[in-house]
């Protein structure tokens, strides 16, 4: 599967996926603590964790789906549609629990909105799990590139050249 959005030789979709989720996993963790009996705060951040994990995960499913354009129709498309749904329905989980909470005056997490989180973030592992799968099926590596010290013999600069007293 050869992307169309890349970055040096690499899919850009499956780095911008990485935002998104850590950012649900954040909120999650924050709204626990929130419901746990941490300052009231911790529920505000976590809320403004989990919009700011739905603006990215926006433009996650933006680049999946221009990904997709090139899909072969075969398995890996089944694939491909299968881990941009589960994706689309953690963020949706996501979002109805945002929706409910935006009611709210401090925005604070109760019981059943950190249940819905959690849902949520099962639902994303099984993205993530399959989102790995095709990484590991379809990235390529640019040609090798020199790694270490070797790398720094390409750049451009002056010269420098140690001299030694003579012994």
């Amino acid at each position: 599967m050869e992307s169309r959005l890349r970055v040096q030789g690499h899919p850009i979709q499956p780095m911008l996926v990485t935002f998104p989720f850590g950012l649900f996993v954040s909120a999650a963790v924050l709204d626990l603590a929130d419901v746990a009996g941490g300052p009231a705060f911790l529920g505000e951040v976590g809320y403004w964790t989990a919009v700011a994990a739905l603006v990215a995960a926006a433009l996650a499913a933006v680049a999946g789906m221009v990904d997709l354009w090139d899909v072969r129709a075969d398995r890996t498309r089944r694939t491909v549609v299968t881990c941009n749904l589960v994706n689309g329905g953690m963020a949706a989980l996501f979002l109805l629990a945002c929706l409910i909470r935006a009611q709210a005056p401090h925005r604070g997490a109760t019981g059943v909105e950190l249940a819905v989180e959690l849902l949520a973030l099962a639902v994303g592992s099984i993205g993530v799990w399959l989102g790995a799968r095709l990484v590991r099926q379809f990235d390529r590596p640019p040609a090798a590139e020199p790694a270490g010290f070797e790398a720094l013999a390409d750049l451009p600069g002056p010269t420098v050249e140690i001299i030694r007293p003579p012994a």
